[in-house]
């Protein structure tokens, strides 16, 4: 018994076979491209515009430097731009980053944001409890704002320095979205960081009295945003003991 082979029309002719899609190299390389000129990346945006600040501590003293320039990228807008701000007599945050976040996070009076979230919680723990706040106690007040934007977060990197219980200094650091960092002798952040971990492990000691704090730190930022074409121009210098605020701009090169 023979078995017959089945019906087919002869007009109809078997699908060919998918082909298989690749992108091109160069459409890969145009698209990436692309992304990185939008700042479509993170670290692309906290470099936009360069920063350095440092926070370092003394005897019973803390200094808080931060460099002067504002850029866009490589193009020059500003050599006089602030980075630190006063919370109290003793208690200091430095805003590095995206400079307009940053002027959001601290100095708009326009937005009811984090600025005036910072300073109306500041305000009414001074009424409530008839005292500043704590340098600790406000580095969680810091990181709690910050945490609540992490799904569409302020890129910026708060410093925040301070004299706690019996003159005790106080320092942190944090993420964009609030991961704090503790420290017993230096926190550093901005686009300068690797050069700044570098010369504050080269040049830090303990129990540094003011004006060999101020020396320290003042070394360590100019040594560093030398070796950062996205920050510079001089630098702006706080000394914070129990007695006085020692406020200095240090002159450093403007090319």
């Amino acid at each position: 018994m023979s078995v017959s082979a089945p019906l087919r029309s002869p007009n109809v002719q078997p699908p060919p076979p998918a082909p298989v899609l690749q992108k091109p190299s160069s459409l890969l390389a145009a698209t990436s491209d692309w992304a990185v000129s939008l700042g479509c990346f993170a670290p692309q945006i906290f470099e936009y515009n360069g920063s350095a600040v440092v926070a370092m501590v003394g005897k019973n003293c803390f200094a808080i430097a931060s460099d002067r320039r504002l850029g866009v990228q490589l193009q020059m807008i500003a050599t006089d731009f602030q980075r630190v701000f006063k919370v109290h007599d003793k208690l200091y945050i430095g805003l590095s980053g995206l400079a307009t976040d940053a002027q959001t996070l601290w100095v708009s009076h326009i937005l009811l944001d984090c600025y005036q979230r910072l300073v109306f919680r500041h305000k009414l723990y001074q009424l409530r409890e008839e005292r500043d706040m704590k340098p600790q106690t406000f580095a969680s007040l810091v990181s709690a704002l910050l945490y609540e934007k992490r799904f569409g977060p302020y890129f910026c990197q708060p410093v925040i320095a301070g004299l706690g219980d019996n003159n005790e200094p106080f320092i942190c650091t944090m993420d964009c979205i609030g991961a704090k960092e503790l420290a017993e002798d230096f926190v550093v952040s901005g686009t300068a960081s690797e050069s700044l971990y570098g010369a504050c492990e080269s040049m830090y000691k303990p129990n540094m009295e003011p004006e060999e704090l101020f020396e320290t730190i003042s070394q360590a930022l100019q040594a560093s945003v030398d070796r950062d074409c996205l920050a510079g121009y001089g630098a702006y210098v706080l000394i914070v003991t129990p007695t006085e605020v020692q406020e200095r701009v240090v002159k450093g090169r403007m090319d």
